[in-house]
């Protein structure tokens, strides 16, 4: 039986389940002695979802636990399989799993008996497990839906049940959102403190170099690698720099065009286009720059007598401030709409202008928005990966011109994770010691921004 089916025969269930619980309290109504004041105190309706959901959540629940220990127990017996037959795999005990199981049937006849041996015997297990696992399934949900069907009447606080079960489920969405986070920082930071525990934090920190390729012989060139991160670091700073100085100015300057001065026909048309470059990939950006904004620097450079690199921060953060603008102008445009009517007519009945008005009253009310939108915008900016690498290129360059290659944080991780690795190496292991201080970094970024949010809005109140 596939997945897809025995979800169909699920909720088959549970619409049975519901139609049978809703019929039951309609017959106990109806065989209740007639009295004036006799009523249902909660709606039918509310006793057919609590008979569905018991049937439903606690199948799929136990459907998940066996997920979880299905593919460990199959390899327990692979390998108790493979000592009973004293067949030797060598230390990549893993790596013979994957391979046995990703054989095709169709190309059987061409692998060595043993393997096929192995083979049928996984092909009979891992059957046996979807089995074992659709029949418990099964049996559970029915089991439920039976239990619940005779323990439901019409005294039964079936709303309240109904309102605690959606609670808790809702509490579990939020769990997960949060754990997951936990998870995501606990495995940077582990990873982390292996590669400190290989490379000191302060020549990582505060090292001038970046060079993390190593050999695999001493005599090789490269066989002492540098994981000075500031060029790195600079490098973000640089190009995220440029980037919000070109979407900033403008995006708050069309979001307040927009918010105050232009018509309803012009807004309509034009909010939707300025909001289409959020929707064009990056690396489409990454070709324009390349082919486009880069040479074009290059070319200007060279024709006042300036030294321009053919991948430079300049282009990226130029291209990277053009797909950052509407993160700023939406948001902006929002949260000035968003101020109150009467603060604009109060400013305007004072004798102030309308540009008095927007930046001294709207501007100032608006605020906390628009330096989330700057944030978001920020971060967007330090999170980019395509267009670095297309128009600012890999070198690790310790310097602050605009006009020379630099890369960022992202890129390298990239870098450092493309291909087949083993997360045994401080070169592998750099990834996540750089993924780490990006968190870190848009962590200060955050509670400054949070800490000027409330300091201005507490004068302005």
């Amino acid at each position: 039986m596939s997945l897809i089916t025995l979800i169909f025969l699920l909720l088959v269930l549970a619409m049975f389940t519901y139609f049978i619980g809703k019929q039951k309290i309609y017959a106990q109504y109806q065989a209740q002695p007639k009295s004036p004041g006799r009523r249902i105190l909660t709606l039918p309706k509310y006793f057919g979802y609590v008979a569905a959901m018991w049937s439903l959540f606690p199948a799929l629940l136990v459907w998940m636990l066996i997920e979880l220990i299905e593919a460990p127990l199959i390899n327990h017996q692979i390998t108790n399989y493979l000592a009973s037959q004293q067949i030797e795999v060598g230390e990549n005990l893993s790596l013979y799993l994957n391979e046995i199981k990703n054989i095709e049937a169709s190309h059987l006849a061409d692998i060595e008996p043993i393997k096929q041996a192995i083979y049928h015997r996984y092909t009979q297990l891992n059957t046996l497990a979807n089995n074992s696992k659709n029949v418990i399934v099964m049996a559970i949900a029915l089991l439920m839906s039976i239990y619940i069907l005779k323990r439901i009447k019409v005294d039964t606080a079936a709303r309240k049940i109904f309102e605690k079960i959606i609670e808790l489920i809702l509490l579990m969405a939020a769990s997960i959102a949060i754990m997951t986070t936990i998870g995501i920082v606990l495995s940077v930071l582990f990873e982390s403190v292996r590669f400190f525990g290989e490379v000191p934090v302060m020549q990582f920190m505060f090292g001038l170099e970046w060079s993390p390729q190593t050999a695999i012989r001493a005599d090789q060139v490269g066989s002492s690698a540098a994981f000075g991160a500031v060029p790195l670091f600079l490098g973000t700073l640089l190009i995220s720099f440029i980037a919000l100085l070109v979407a900033v100015p403008l995006g708050l300057f069309s979001a307040i065009y927009l918010s105050e001065y232009a018509s309803v026909k012009f807004r309509t048309v034009a909010k939707p286009i300025l909001e289409i470059l959020a929707g064009i990939p990056t690396v489409v950006y990454g070709f324009f720059a390349a082919l486009t904004v880069a040479p074009f620097i290059r070319n200007l450079g060279e024709s006042i007598g300036l030294s321009v690199a053919s991948e430079s921060a300049l282009a990226a953060g130029l291209v990277m401030g053009i797909m950052i603008i509407p993160f700023v102008s939406s948001l902006a445009d929002d949260v000035l709409s968003a101020v109150p009517k009467t603060m604009r007519e109060g400013s305007l009945g004072l004798g102030a202008t309308q540009s008095e008005t927007i930046t001294k009253v709207l501007l100032p009310a608006a605020l906390p928005g628009i330096v989330g939108g700057v944030l978001l915008a920020a971060s967007r900016a330090i999170g980019e990966t395509m267009i670095v690498v297309m128009a600012a290129g890999l070198a690790a360059n310790l310097t602050v011109n605009p006009l020379a290659a630099v890369t960022t944080v992202t890129v390298q991780i990239v870098t450092l994770l493309t291909g087949d690795q083993e997360f045994d190496s401080a070169k592998t292991l750099a990834a996540f010691a750089l993924g780490l201080m990006l968190f870190l970094t848009t962590l200060v970024l955050n509670m400054i921004a949070l800490y000027v949010v409330r300091k201005y809005r507490e004068q302005y109140e």
